[in-house]
């Protein structure tokens, strides 16, 4: 077999393993190609890190049970060498890891689907009552302070809830001596919780989860709960809202504590979040999950690295773009895949925001360069130089972008820091040797790339075909081998042989 047809029967074979792999993870799976009517699922994980100190070793975790709001499915635990069961006690349910013997530093981790349900975040199904709340034991200045703080709210309310609300704006910015006291020795939300004890309305202090997609190491927040006509009614304990947003998820709902530790010590506890826009379909067949495609799944990764795949996955389509755009089309370009850095850079981002952040370096970075060129340093040390400037300016206009209220100052250090340095130093030599032009053509070049590959990148089914189906990534590659066979014209260079065309014909 001649080397030419070998290469295409290797081209053959990577498109037909990677679209009959993803034809299996289809079949095995359910996941559609298209992805069609969706609905949101947040992949909430909880870390727990602790120091076992080698003994038997006994966690015990709140879990979530019907929060208002969501439904729950797929509950996974990552847990080598525990043992993993879900216990109720009193209408808490909890999850226990269990060891008989486990020495140093220990990672366990709890993951779930959350789906909205639509409802308006209350509790409706109520199997009883709570009883009439026990009165809290205060002592003597505390009691004093509690009561004129009490009676102050008492007579500005009609309700429970309106009691609450004033409770709530008492330890506000015009609180006063009273609720001063109380905040020394109790949380907010717990000295909110044992006022409303007081004042005989059942109360108690949750915990809930803000979702935001991509989140990490997010700790949870305070929410307090009365029990108003047969159900829970939520109020934020700092600003008084009452009811919760259809983003926050309530993870621990009162009772005992978050997390009890037995034969270790320093429990922590960190949530992460992910959130996906799943098809109903798939939502349906999500529960089985015994297949071997669910196995071989990013979705089996812990929600940190799942968080990473996504863009790391892209990148073989803003290569697929560069390639065509440079083998095909003809653009020159700074570097040969940095426009598929900024690409992702940009996905990061808001697209405007990227432009004018990446254009701004690239300038100033140029002009301090040009500086730099004649205090003759050698070239590690210029670059080093120019990456520490660098790093500066980003630093920068991160914090003019946070002062101005742009959401998206801080994501600037997403920038391939080191690969705009070396960029700024080929543009400066270029500068040199060739002129402004030139790095005016490939600078533009770069940036037209680079939006190319943002637009194909940014689109909605791109990410779900390449998260879900990673192997079609083959047949990326197969396309990019076929482009590197291309020795004709490229389509920038038709105009300027166009007139040996003529001449021959």
């Amino acid at each position: 077999m001649t080397a030419r047809r070998l290469f295409f029967a290797l081209v053959a074979l990577l498109i037909v393993v990677g679209t009959a792999t993803a034809a299996w993870r289809y079949i095995d799976t359910g996941v559609p190609f298209l992805p069609g009517a969706q609905k949101p699922v947040w992949l909430v994980e909880a870390r727990i890190d602790f120091e076992a100190q080698g003994d038997s070793v006994l966690v015990s975790f709140n879990v979530p049970d019907r929060p208002p709001g969501f439904e729950l499915s797929l509950e996974h635990t990552a847990s080598p060498g525990y043992g993993f069961s879900t216990v109720e006690q009193d209408g808490v349910v909890r999850g226990e890891w269990t060891i008989a013997e486990a020495e140093g530093d220990q990672t366990l981790y709890y993951k779930v689907h959350a789906t909205p349900d639509g409802s308006d975040h209350r509790d409706r199904t109520v199997d009883q009552a709570p009883g009439e709340p026990a009165s809290p034991t205060w002592s003597g200045a505390e009691e004093t302070a509690a009561e004129q703080i009490l009676e102050r709210a008492q007579e500005t309310s009609a309700s429970p809830q309106s009691l609450a609300r004033q409770l709530i704006y008492a330890f506000g910015t015009g609180r006063d001596g009273a609720a001063d006291l109380l905040l020394d020795n109790y949380d907010r939300a717990v000295v909110i919780e044992r006022l409303l004890h007081h004042a005989g309305v059942p109360a108690r202090t949750s915990l809930a989860l803000e979702l935001e997609d991509g989140r990490r190491n997010q700790t949870p927040v305070q929410i307090v709960e009365i029990f108003v006509d047969d159900h829970w009614l939520p109020f934020n304990p700092v600003t008084g809202q009452q009811g919760i947003d259809d983003d926050v998820l309530l993870w621990h709902r009162g009772g005992a504590s978050l997390i009890d530790l037995f034969g270790g010590q320093n429990a922590r506890v960190a949530f992460s979040m992910n959130r996906q826009n799943v098809p109903a379909e798939q939502l349906a067949r999500m529960e089985e999950g015994g297949g071997v495609m669910s196995v071989l799944s990013v979705h089996q990764l812990p929600i940190e690295q799942q968080t990473a795949f996504k863009l790391l996955l892209l990148l073989p389509l803003g290569a697929l773009v560069t390639v065509f755009l440079r083998i095909i089309v003809g653009i020159r370009t700074s570097g040969t895949f940095m426009p598929v850095l900024i690409a992702l850079a940009f996905l990061q981002t808001e697209l405007v925001a990227g432009l004018i952040s990446f254009v701004g370096i690239v300038a100033l970075g140029l002009l301090l360069r040009g500086y730099l060129s004649r205090l003759n340093l050698l070239l590690v040390a210029r670059i080093a130089t120019v990456i520490v400037i660098v790093v500066f300016m980003i630093g920068l206009m991160s914090l003019l972008g946070y002062q101005l209220g742009f959401a998206t100052g801080m994501t600037l250090a997403f920038f391939p820091i080191i690969i705009i340095a070396w960029t700024i130093e080929r543009m400066s030599i270029l500068w040199e040797e060739e002129g402004a032009r030139e790095v005016l053509t490939q600078g533009t070049g770069s940036l037209v790339v680079a939006l190319a590959a943002y637009l194909l990148m940014s689109r909605p089914l791109a990410e779900h075909l390449t998260f879900n189906f990673p192997e079609l990534n083959l047949v990326v590659v197969a396309l990019i081998m076929l482009m590197g066979q291309y020795t004709g014209y490229r389509l920038v260079e038709l105009k300027r042989f166009s007139a040996f065309r003529e001449a021959s014909g």
